[in-house]
């Protein structure tokens, strides 16, 4: 392998897994760090590039090459259930989506995380361009939760979470909250109360955290929609392709999903 190649032909290793519509770069770091990339037989690093015509790229012992078009594009909807990690692969042998999405017959990575005590929406795809797109920080991706919290909440008490907040030094970006039931009653009998909330970012644990600073337990974590994708009736644990309409949406969408 040369990483300085006369006719500047290199390229980094995690672009390459996104060119070929593999991988998000982000999600090909992950796994370049967890170790399942070599390249010519070698261990992979964070920051490494490697030329496409000459160097042999294997992850999980599968070669990776750009389709060059002869691979369609996929685009699909997991509804992940609680206690599934948002990789597809986990070094600490926990379930993960890739368990989950064997039959979809094309390799498709997640776009985004949830973490795995939630459950919901996940879009899925081997569009590495729209992956990385749809996950870069200035992408106005309009994500959609219904969180069950423990106790009778009042309007004012959920309309404490649209109040401003800094997580780490950052101020937060303003979300819409609507409380859809409240004073319900588990089936040990735990009162508990559902509030929607719509945020356009997705700092690490942040719904769950905001809750922390205003005083609220989540029971349950539920993402319903990103932009106009909407889970809907999807069973915990299956996938579906999406629509035509669907997809175009999100190829055509700029600053909002």
């Amino acid at each position: 392998m040369n990483d300085k190649n006369p006719l500047d032909n290199t390229v980094r290793l995690q672009k390459y897994f996104s060119d070929c519509g593999i991988l998000s770069r982000r999600a090909a770091e992950a796994e370049i760090l967890s170790g399942t990339v070599t390249v010519n037989g070698i261990r992979a690093e964070l920051g490494m590039k490697i030329n496409p015509s000459g160097d042999t790229v294997l992850w999980n012992g599968k070669e990776i090459k750009k389709n060059n078009g002869s691979e369609s594009r996929t685009y699909i909807i997991l509804n992940k259930p609680i206690g599934y990690v948002t990789t597809m692969s986990d070094e600490k042998n926990r379930r993960t989506v890739r368990d989950l999405l064997e039959d979809v017959g094309t390799r498709v990575y997640p776009v985004g995380r949830l973490d795995m005590y939630s459950d919901g929406l996940l879009l899925c795809t081997n569009d590495g361009d729209l992956a990385n797109r749809l996950m870069h920080p200035s992408h106005n991706a309009a994500k959609t939760y219904h969180l069950t919290v423990i106790g009778a909440i009042t309007h004012e008490e959920a309309a404490k979470l649209s109040e401003p907040m800094t997580l780490d030094g950052y101020k937060l970006r303003p979300v819409k909250v609507a409380l859809l039931s409240s004073g319900d009653r588990t089936e040990d009998g735990t009162l508990t109360s559902t509030i929607e909330v719509t945020l356009h970012e997705g700092r690490n644990r942040q719904i769950r955290r905001m809750c922390e600073i205003v005083g609220m337990k989540v029971l349950r974590l539920r993402r319903i929609a990103i932009g106009k994708i909407e889970i809907g009736s999807l069973p915990s644990g299956k996938w579906r392709h999406l629509t035509g309409d669907e997809v175009a949406y999100l190829l055509s969408s700029k600053n909002e999903v």
